[in-house]
């Protein structure tokens, strides 16, 4: 039997705009999350929702990452935003010429290089 207490996981809580409460993920499982309304509902949710994940893996035959194994960085997130920030995003892609893909990831390199450059 596993120790699924080994395991990292990560919370973050939820906007309203996503529900409320807080959310689950485990870094070793891409696609394993939960969530609830206390940090304590949200971890025992992700708890029984791992030990599932496992089983179901062990069930197909496939590996069972190793505790802290982590994935590597696939280079994508999801991020929900407001749909006029959406809107403004899309319309500047346009104007630019380029995939609204591009244009946030050179906005994000520009902030976070702005960022480290002021040692923040």
């Amino acid at each position: 039997m596993r120790d699924l207490h080994q395991y990292p996981f990560e919370m973050r809580p939820l906007t309203e705009e996503e529900g409320g409460g807080f959310l689950v993920s485990f870094p070793d499982f891409s696609e394993c999350i939960a969530d609830g309304e206390t940090p304590e509902e949200a971890l025992r949710n992700g708890m029984d929702a791992l030990q599932e994940t496992i089983a179901a893996l062990e069930d197909l035959g496939l590996a069972v990452p190793e505790p802290g194994s982590g994935r590597p960085y696939s280079g994508k997130f999801i991020q929900r935003v407001p749909k006029s920030l959406h809107a403004r995003l899309a319309l500047r892609a346009k104007q630019e010429g380029v995939s609204m893909n591009a244009l946030v990831t050179a906005m994000l390199a520009e902030g976070l290089g702005r960022r480290e450059a002021q040692g923040v």
